[in-house]
C-alpha cells in the first residue's frame, strides 16, 4: 500500500481523528482502515485429467470435478495450454485469428448504402419523383419523354449525395483515426521477452504486467502481485479499491490503484465480464436526434407551400385553361424542381461534418454528428471536478503550512521531501518533492541511510540521514496527523495538541487533506539508535489544485449562457474549496437531497429550486448523475453531462450531450456523443462556441432555403397565373444547380457565435423567409411586367426581344433567359443578408463563399450570354440586357437588410415575447402541479422525423455504446467463480483448435 491511504484520512475524514479525540486519548483518535489482509482459502484441483481438455458444460458446475471457486492456478495453465513463460508470437497470432480482437465489436457501415441513404428522405423522394415524371409521364402528345430534366435532376441528387457522401466519410475517417490513437497498450510476454502491444490484440494464455496506474487490459488471473489493489468501481461499482492476492482474478477495465502484478489472460473480447455485460445490455441505434425533427419540420413548411401552389396550379391550368397534359406538366416540375430545397439535408450535413473535423481540431471527438447541433442550445453543464475543474495532481498549498517549532514553512517542506521516496513515487510524495521547485534538493546535502516507506500499519514513512554540512544523524518522519501526534514526545504539549486539533479542523472544513510533520536528532553514529525524542514542526496542507484556464473557462462559459455546475464523487467540503476558488460559488449540496428533498426549514420549497440554486454536488455516484440529468431537462433545459466510467453510461446516454472525459474508459466513451482527449473543462467551452458557429450556418442556411422555396414556387405560379408564363424546368435545374455549389461553402463560411444558447425557433424562420420570399418574388414580377405592359427598356436603353415591341410573346425565349438571370442572381444574392445580423457588409463572408458566388454568377452570365438552347426554350441576350438585370438586382438587394430589422422590430418581437410568456406560465405550471420527469426534446421518434436520420447519421459509434441501467453487483465469490467459467470456457475453444504442428 502507498500513500494513497493517507488520502482517505487527510481530507474531511481527518475530523474523525481530531476534535475531541486529541487530547482526550489515543483510544478515541483511532481510525477504521480497510484490512488489506486476505482469508486464507484452500486451493483444490480439477478431480478430472487435465489432459482431456474435454469438458462438458454441466461438468463446470460439478464440485466432484471442479470447485470453480477455488481452482488451482495450476488447472488454470493446464486448460488454457501455456506456461508462465507467455505465448510466442505464431501462437498468439493463431489464438488471435480463433478469439478474435480483445476489443467490443464495432458497427461498420457499409458506403454504398451509406452513400444511398443521401436520397433517402422526404425531399430526396419529391426530387425522385419528378425525375419519374420527367422521364414516364411527359412521354406523351407525339413528344419525347423530357430526359434534358430527367438526367438534370438524376445529376442533382448524385451531386448532393457524392458531397454528403465524401464529406462524411472524410469526417468519419478522421474520428476513426482520432479513436484508434486512443487505444490502450498493454505489457505482454511473448516470446519470452517483455513488450509492449496494443490491448486489442491479447489472446488468451498471454502473461501481462501492469502497474500503478495502469488500466487492466483483459480479464486475467494473478500469477504475482506484490500490493496490489484495484478499482472495480467502473465495472461493479464497488467504491473502494479491492486488494487483490496471487490466483486472485482481475477484469478488463479495471484500474490498478496500488502495486504491480502479473498475470495470465483467461478470457478477451466480448467474453470478458464487461463485455458479456455489455451483450445483455445491448447497442442502442437511435440517431435520430434533435436536427431530424428540424429537418423534418422545414421539409414540411417547404412540401406544404410547394403542395399548395401545386394543387392550385392542376386547377388553374388544366380545369381553367385547358391547358394540354404536357404543357401543364412541364409547369407543375417547375415549382417542384425549384421549390424543393433539395440541398438542405446535405448542407446541414455537410457542415455538420466539417464542424466535427474543426471540434478535432480542439481535441473533443464527435462520435454522434448531430450532437454537435443539441451542443450549441446546451444551457447546463454538468462537469466532474477532478481532472476536468482540476488539475488530479495533488499540490502542497504553501499558503496554508502551519509550524509549531523553530522551522519554516520553507523548512517543513524540505524536511518532509526528506521524508518521501524520489523514485516510484506515489501521489503524495510526488506532491511533496514537487513542492520544492527543484526536487534534486530532495536528496542534496543528505546521505540517505535508512529509510521506511508507507505501510498500512505505521500510516507514515521515515527517513534517517546524516547532514554531510554537520555530519549529524537526523531522522524526519511524515504521515498521518493521529499517528505522528503520538510519537512527539518533545513538545506535546495541551497548547500544540489544542493547535493542532484546531488547524486540522479548520484544513477539514476546507476540504485540505493535512499531513503531519516529526523531526528528531540522533546522538552517535548508529543510525538505528533511538533519537532525542520526535518534536512536531509543521502540518501541510494537500489539494487537488484547479487548473490554470478554469476560471477564465467559467466565465468565458457563464458568458455564453451556460451554467456549469460541479458533479463530483469527492467529500461536501473538497468541493466547497474547490468552488470557493474558481469563483464558481459554494452553494453545495450533498447528493442525498435528491433523494431526500430539501432538508426541514431550508429556503427551498421544493427539490428542483435547490437543483437550480445548487452550483455542485458532493458524494455523487452514476445515479445521482442521471437522476441530475432528468430533474434538470424535466425543468426545461438541455444538459451537457461529463463522465468517466461505465457506471456513467445512463447519464451519459440520457444528457442531451454526453461527454466522456479524457482518460474514460471505453464503457463512457461509447456512451458519450463527444469524447474529449484533452484534460480540462476548456476543451468543453471551445466545443459549445465551435457548435454555436456551426448552429449559426445551418440557421443562416435554414432561412435561405425556406425563402428560395417561398420565391420559386409563388413567383412562377403568379406568372404562370398572370401571363401564361411557361418557365423551361431544365433552367430551374440550372439555378439549383449552381446555388447548391455555392451553399455548400456555407460549412466553413466566417460567422460569429450567438451570446446566448442557441434554439431552432421556427417561428422565425417561416416568418423570415415569407417575408424574403414574397420581396423577391415581388422583385421578378414587376421585372416582368414592365418589360411586358411597357417599352420602357427598350426606349431608354435600346435592347429589344425576339418579340416586336408591344407584342412581346409572354413566353419569348430571351425573356425566358431574363427571368432565369434575374432570378439566379438575386435568389443566391439573400445569403449574404441571412448570414448576417446587422447589415450584410459588416460581417465579411469567407473567402470560399464569396468565390462561389462570383463563379456561380460568371457562369449564370454567360449561359445567359451565349446559350442557344432549344431544347429547354431559351436564347442569348445581349450584354445591355445583363447589365441592365444586374442593376436591377443590386437595386432590389440593398433594401432585404431593411425587411430584415423591420422583421426583428415588429413579427420576431412579438414571437419572441409570445415564446417568453408561454415558457413563463409553462414553469409555474409545474411548480403548481409538480414537475413531469420528461426528457427535454433531443431525440425525435416519430416515423416522419426518422426519415431523415441517416441523412445526419454520419458514424453510428466510434465505439460501441453502452448503456448501464444499473450497476453490475457481484459478490466476491460469484466472481471467482465467473474467472473459473471463463478458463474452462477459453479451455474448450482450443481444444476444438488444437495447436498446429510446427513445421
Amino acid at each position: 500500500m502507498s500513500h494513497q491511504s493517507i488520502e482517505k484520512e487527510a481530507g474531511p475524514p481527518a475530523q474523525a481523528d481530531t476534535p475531541a479525540g486529541e487530547s482526550a486519548g489515543v483510544e478515541k483518535k483511532v481510525r477504521q482502515y480497510k484490512d488489506f489482509g486476505h482469508d486464507e482459502a484452500k486451493p483444490t484441483y480439477a478431480n478430472v485429467d487435465m489432459s482431456r481438455i474435454e469438458l462438458r458444460a454441466d461438468d463446470l458446475y460439478d464440485k466432484e470435478k471442479v470447485d470453480l471457486e477455488t481452482i488451482v492456478i495450476e488447472d488454470v495453465f493446464a486448460l488454457l495450454q501455456c506456461d508462465d513463460q507467455g505465448l510466442s508470437s505464431q501462437e498468439a497470432q493463431r489464438r488471435l485469428e480463433i478469439f478474435g480482437p480483445n476489443k467490443l465489436e464495432q458497427e461498420e457501415q457499409n458506403p454504398f448504402l451509406q452513400f444511398l441513404s443521401f436520397m433517402w428522405n422526404p425531399l430526396s423522394w419529391v426530387m425522385e419523383a419528378a425525375a419519374l415524371v420527367a422521364i414516364a409521364l411527359s412521354n406523351g402528345e407525339h413528344r419525347a419523354p423530357d430526359w434534358q430534366d430527367f438526367v438534370g435532376i438524376t445529376l442533382l441528387l448524385l451531386i448532393n449525395s457524392s458531397i454528403g457522401f465524401y464529406e462524411e466519410r472524410g469526417a468519419g475517417n478522421a474520428v476513426k483515426a482520432l479513436m484508434d490513437s486512443l487505444a490502450p497498450k498493454a505489457k505482454v510476454k511473448r516470446d519470452g521477452n517483455w513488450i509492449e502491444i496494443e490491448s486489442a490484440i491479447l489472446v488468451p494464455g498471454d502473461m501481462i504486467a501492469f502497474k500503478i496506474g495502469d488500466i487492466v487490459p483483459a480479464d486475467c488471473r494473478l500469477t504475482e502481485a506484490i500490493n496490489v489493489s484495484i478499482d472495480q468501481a467502473a465495472l461493479t461499482g464497488e467504491s473502494l479499491p479491492v486488494s487483490k492476492k496471487e490466483a486472485d482474478q482481475c477484469f478488463s477495465g479495471s484500474t490498478c490503484k496500488q502495486g504491480e502484478a502479473e498475470g495470465v489472460v483467461i478470457s478477451t473480447g466480448v467474453n470478458t465480464f464487461f463485455g458479456r455485460a455489455a451483450s445483455l445490455v445491448g447497442q442502442d441505434d437511435d440517431t435520430t436526434g434533435h436536427l431530424q425533427k428540424i429537418l423534418a419540420q422545414i421539409g414540411s413548411f417547404c412540401l406544404i407551400a410547394i403542395g399548395i401552389f401545386v394543387v392550385a396550379e392542376i386547377f388553374v391550368l388544366y380545369a381553367g385553361f385547358r391547358w394540354s397534359y404536357r404543357s401543364g406538366l412541364d409547369n407543375i416540375l417547375v415549382l417542384l424542381i425549384g421549390g424543393i430545397p433539395i440541398a438542405m439535408p446535405t448542407v446541414l450535413s455537410v457542415t455538420l461534418a466539417v464542424g466535427a473535423q474543426q471540434l478535432a481540431s480542439y481535441k473533443a471527438i464527435v462520435t454522434r454528428i448531430t450532437a454537435i447541433e443539441e451542443l450549441a442550445g446546451v444551457t447546463i453543464l454538468c462537469s466532474d471536478k477532478t481532472g476536468t475543474l482540476t488539475t488530479n495532481k495533488l499540490t502542497i498549498d504553501r499558503s496554508t503550512i502551519k509550524t509549531y517549532a523553530a522551522f519554516s514553512a520553507d523548512d517543513v517542506i524540505l524536511l518532509s521531501a526528506y521524508a518521501s521516496r524520489t523514485e516510484n513515487q506515489d501521489a503524495i510524495d510526488a506532491s511533496v518533492v514537487g513542492a520544492l521547485g527543484d526536487t534534486a534538493r530532495a536528496r542534496a546535502g543528505i546521505k540517505l541511510l535508512d529509510f521506511k516507506p508507507f505501510n498500512p500499519v505505521d500510516k507514515r514513512t521515515e527517513i534517517t540521514y546524516r547532514e554531510e554540512s554537520s555530519g549529524k544523524l537526523k531522522r524526519v518522519t511524515k504521515g498521518m496527523t493521529g499517528i505522528i501526534i503520538e510519537l512527539c514526545s518533545r513538545n506535546k504539549t495541551d497548547e500544540i495538541e489544542n493547535r493542532l486539533e484546531a488547524d486540522v479542523e479548520e484544513f477539514a472544513s476546507r476540504g485540505l487533506r493535512a499531513l503531519a510533520v516529526a523531526y528528531e536528532e540522533l546522538e552517535g553514529d548508529d543510525h538505528e539508535a533511538e533519537g532525542n525524542g520526535f518534536e512536531l514542526i509543521g502540518l501541510l496542507a494537500i489539494f487537488d489544485p484547479p487548473r490554470e484556464d478554469t476560471k477564465q473557462t467559467i466565465d468565458d462559459a457563464l458568458a455564453f449562457g451556460v451554467k456549469v455546475k460541479m458533479v463530483t464523487g469527492d467529500q461536501l467540503a473538497i468541493a466547497k474549496e474547490t468552488g470557493r476558488r474558481l469563483g464558481l460559488g459554494d452553494h453545495m449540496y450533498p447528493a442525498k437531497v435528491l433523494k431526500d428533498g430539501p432538508p426541514p426549514g431550508s429556503r427551498f420549497n421544493s427539490l428542483d429550486e435547490m437543483i437550480m440554486d445548487a452550483d455542485g454536488f458532493a458524494g455523487v455516484f452514476p445515479e445521482h448523475k442521471f437522476e441530475i440529468v432528468k430533474r434538470l431537462q424535466g425543468l426545461g433545459h438541455l444538459c451537457a453531462m461529463t463522465g468517466d466510467g461505465a457506471n456513467d453510461a445512463p447519464a451519459l446516454s440520457r444528457a442531451n450531450v454526453g461527454i466522456a472525459v479524457e482518460g474514460a474508459t471505453d464503457a463512457a466513451r461509447g456512451a458519450a456523443d463527444i469524447v474529449l482527449t484533452e484534460p480540462g473543462l476548456s476543451t468543453i467551452v471551445h466545443a459549445i462556441r465551435g457548435s454555436r458557429i456551426i448552429f449559426q450556418r445551418m440557421r443562416n442556411y435554414a432561412i435561405y432555403a425556406c425563402a428560395v422555396t417561398i420565391r420559386i414556387v409563388v413567383c412562377f405560379a403568379i406568372l404562370v397565373f398572370s401571363y401564361k408564363f411557361q418557365f423551361p424546368p431544365f433552367m430551374v435545374l440550372i439555378i439549383a444547380l449552381l446555388n447548391d455549389g455555392t451553399i455548400m461553402t456555407l460549412s466553413v463560411d466566417r460567422v460569429l457565435p450567438s451570446s446566448t444558447p442557441d434554439s431552432w425557433d421556427l417561428a422565425e424562420i417561416f416568418a423570415y423567409a415569407v417575408a424574403y420570399g414574397l420581396y423577391l418574388t415581388l422583385s421578378t414580377i414587376i421585372l416582368v411586367v414592365v418589360i411586358l405592359e411597357s417599352d420602357f427598356f427598350q426606349r431608354k436603353f435600346h435592347v429589344h426581344l425576339n418579340s416586336p415591341p408591344g407584342q412581346i410573346d409572354h413566353n419569348d425565349e430571351q425573356l425566358h433567359t431574363i427571368v432565369y438571370l434575374q432570378v439566379a442572381i438575386i435568389s443566391q444574392a439573400l445569403i449574404f443578408v441571412t448570414r448576417s445580423h446587422s447589415f450584410f457588409f459588416m460581417e465579411r463572408p469567407s473567402f470560399a463563399l464569396m468565390g462561389a458566388f462570383c463563379l456561380a454568377q460568371l457562369v449564370s452570365s454567360i449561359i445567359a450570354g451565349f446559350a442557344n438552347w432549344g431544347f429547354t426554350s431559351i436564347q442569348k441576350i445581349s450584354g445591355a440586357w445583363i447589365g441592365i438585370i444586374w442593376v436591377w438586382d443590386i437595386i432590389w438587394f440593398v433594401p432585404l437588410d431593411l425587411i430584415k430589422f423591420a422583421m426583428k422590430a415588429t413579427v420576431i418581437k412579438y414571437l419572441r415575447n409570445r415564446h417568453q410568456e408561454a415558457t413563463a406560465a409553462a414553469t409555474r405550471a409545474r411548480a403548481e402541479t409538480g414537475l413531469p420527469i420528461t426528457r427535454t426534446q433531443s431525440r425525435a421518434a416519430s416515423i416522419h422525423e426518422s426519415m431523415y436520420s441517416n441523412r445526419t447519421s454520419f458514424i453510428r459509434r466510434a465505439v460501441r455504446k453502452v448503456g448501464f441501467g444499473q450497476k453490475v453487483r457481484v459478490k466476491a465469490e460469484e466472481l471467482q467463480r465467473f474467472s473459473s467459467i471463463q478458463a474452462h470456457q477459453t479451455g474448450q475453444t482450443l481444444a476444438r483448435h488444437p495447436s498446429r504442428p510446427t513445421p
